[in-house]
Order: structure tokens, then C-alpha cells, then sequence
């Protein structure tokens, strides 16, 4: 398909920055290029919507992520494929970066409207079928058990039952579409005249991945939740992943980040917040990020041996510990037991005994 010689310049004052800045809903913007961003609302959520990608191609549409699945985002969602000027039932195919519900969450709209098929990346599909496949009481236990081990207190564990019972918040609340296309590292994606190749980029999930869109006269990369301006997206270990546990999610997360340096592409269009320039750059910033909480936590442990959940509460948040409601408290939870695996697994920190709550200090 023809794509514009000219594309906008992003280092202009942009109409999704400035509503990042001012605490707004985005426009539906034209980037130029045949493809348009969609802002889809996140309802009571700090990061407020989600960027949903549509590319033009000969075969019609396909959206990049679908939006939270509520009335008002499916209303925003099908206005903003009009603007774009199609409708939701012309479109063609949906690639889906990661199964989080502000991601996946309209796709089976989208497809029920359309016909459209969905792409995932193999493990990101394992996942969804793992939460359709196994009883919302049977994923919570299970998660339980890991924090039990983990030293976390009795109120604590109680919450995390009650959130497992609310199907507006729990884990009935992820959705299972199960994607009909397998997304394959390194392969095409598919997009019917469009040069658009498939990044796995585990780390936040174990089958997220970017997207990059290699044309002139500026390659863009369309990162999901890997890579975002200012944000460092949650990398933890993966409670609902089918296998027991992943053997290294932060420095899978990592070494993706390196991948994706290397690539270089010359603009970045996020799911959320902002699009933004220099990868390379941001690329630096996070891994600067992890090594110093990775240098945090390692500094805890040769004070003395301690549990997940105590290492946890000494290492630096957005927010001190005592400000943290119980969902926050459970990813950073997660984030450090991520952080201190990586630790195990690279010789600098090793468990003292198998008892439960189990206690580590550092090597």
C-alpha cells in the first residue's frame, strides 16, 4: 500500500503529550504513515487509558491491543476507528501484545463485530488458556501458597482471597479470548502490505510482544507496555503462568530491553502515556533502574536473612510502605520477588533454608 512520504515530527508539542501532562483523554490522532492512535479509557486506573494502534492495510484494518472492555470503551473504540475512517466491523485482524485486560480486553468484541482474527504470541496464549482452563479459587490458592512461602501475613492473604471473589477486579477480570494466529519472533505479523515484524519481549508478561514497523521514511516501534516514556511497566513473577514458575522474568525483561536498543528505531508508539524518540536512551534509563534496585536489595540482604515480604517493604517505591493499599502492596511484592530471583539466579543471593516462609541473604 502507498504510505505518506511525510510523517508528523514528534518532537513537536503532541496532543498526546500534552494530555499525559494536563490529566486528559487524547485525541484520536493521525501519525501519519497509515496509522492512527486510539485512546481508550482505563476506568479507575493512574495510567487512565490505553493507545490502541490501528494500521491501515490492504486487507482493511488491524488494531494493535483493543481497550478495557466497559460500555464506555467500546463506544470510544468503534468512534475512533470511524474517525480513522472504517467501521469495527470492517476490521481485518487484531495483534495483541500481552493478555492484560487493558490490552485484551475488547478483543472478542472486536472479533464478534468483525470476523477479525487475533494474533498472540505462543506463551502469551498458554496463559490465557491456563486462566480460562482453571477455576478462579484453584489460581487464587495457588497464588496464596507462593505468598505464604513468601512470609506474607494473614491479612494480607485474607485480602487477596476477597479480591479473587470480586470478578469486576479479580482474575475472571483478565479475560480468555484465545487468539487464533500465533505471533512468532522475528516473523512477519502479518499485516497485508504492511512491513511489520514480531519482537518477543518477555519481562512485564511472558509473551509480550512489540511490534516493529519497518518503513520509511521513519521505522516506529509500537511497544505495548515494554517500553514507555517514564514508566517502568511491572515485571514479577507470573502467578497465572501455566508452568510453576519462569525461571528469570526480570532478566528476560532485560535482556529484551538490549534487543530492542540494538533495533533502533526511530520512534516509539507506547500503549500508554506518550509516543516518544530515542529508545537507546530510554533503553539505558531502565536498565540504570533495575541495576540500582537490584543493588538495593542485594545491600538488604547482607544485613541480614530475610523474607520476600520484609525485603519488600525496605526497598524504594513510588510511595512509602505504609501508604500502599493492598493491590499495590501485591506488586511490589511481586516486582521484588522478580528482583530477588534475578539475584539467585546470577550467584548473589541464595535461600538459607526450604522452611517456609523461606529466608534468603546475600552471597
Amino acid at each position: 500500500m502507498a504510505v505518506p512520504v511525510s510523517l508528523p515530527d514528534p518532537q513537536e508539542e503532541q496532543p498526546d503529550r500534552k494530555a499525559w501532562r494536563d490529566r486528559a483523554l487524547p485525541p484520536v490522532q493521525d501519525l501519519g504513515g497509515g496509522v492512527w492512535s486510539i485512546p481508550v479509557p482505563i476506568p479507575d486506573n493512574p495510567l487512565r487509558y490505553t493507545l490502541v494502534h490501528l494500521l491501515e492495510s490492504d486487507a482493511g484494518p488491524v488494531l494493535v491491543d483493543t481497550g478495557w472492555d466497559d460500555p464506555t470503551g467500546r463506544e470510544l473504540l468503534r468512534a475512533g476507528v470511524a474517525e480513522a475512517g472504517f467501521a469495527l466491523e470492517d476490521v481485518h485482524g487484531v495483534l495483541i501484545t500481552h493478555h492484560h485486560p487493558d490490552h485484551h480486553g475488547l478483543s472478542a468484541h472486536v472479533r464478534a463485530s468483525s470476523g477479525a482474527w487475533v494474533g498472540m504470541h505462543a506463551a502469551e496464549a498458554a496463559v490465557v488458556r491456563a486462566i480460562r482452563d482453571v477455576p478462579a479459587e484453584k489460581w487464587i490458592d495457588r497464588m496464596a501458597r507462593s505468598m505464604r512461602a513468601a512470609g506474607l501475613p494473614e491479612e494480607h492473604l485474607a485480602a487477596l482471597r476477597s479480591w479473587g471473589d470480586d470478578s469486576e477486579a479479580g482474575p475472571a477480570a483478565l479475560g480468555a479470548l484465545v487468539p487464533d494466529r500465533e505471533l512468532v519472533h522475528g516473523e512477519s505479523a502479518g499485516v497485508p502490505g504492511r512491513e511489520l515484524r514480531v519482537m518477543w519481549t518477555p519481562g512485564h508478561t511472558p509473551g509480550h510482544v512489540c511490534l516493529f514497523l519497518d518503513e520509511r521514511p521513519r521505522t516506529r516501534l509500537l511497544s505495548g507496555d515494554h517500553l514507555l516514556p517514564t514508566i517502568s511497566p511491572v515485571v514479577s513473577l507470573y502467578p497465572e503462568n501455566p508452568q510453576d514458575e519462569p525461571t528469570d522474568p526480570l532478566g528476560d525483561f532485560l535482556d529484551s530491553l538490549e534487543r530492542i536498543a540494538a533495533l533502533g528505531p526511530e520512534e516509539i508508539l507506547p500503549a500508554h502515556q506518550y509516543r516518544f524518540t530515542d529508545a537507546p536512551g530510554r533503553v539505558r534509563e531502565l536498565l540504570d533502574h533495575h541495576a540500582a534496585r537490584l543493588a538495593d536489595l542485594h545491600r538488604q540482604l547482607r544485613g541480614r536473612p530475610m523474607t520476600l515480604w520484609e525485603a519488600a517493604q525496605g526497598m524504594h517505591w513510588n510511595r512509602p510502605w505504609s501508604e500502599l493499599g493492598f493491590l499495590a502492596r501485591h506488586l511490589a511484592v511481586s516486582e521484588a520477588a522478580a528482583h530477588l530471583r534475578r539475584l539467585v539466579k546470577t550467584g548473589l543471593a541464595e535461600a538459607v533454608t526450604d522452611e517456609e516462609p523461606a529466608l534468603y541473604h546475600a552471597r
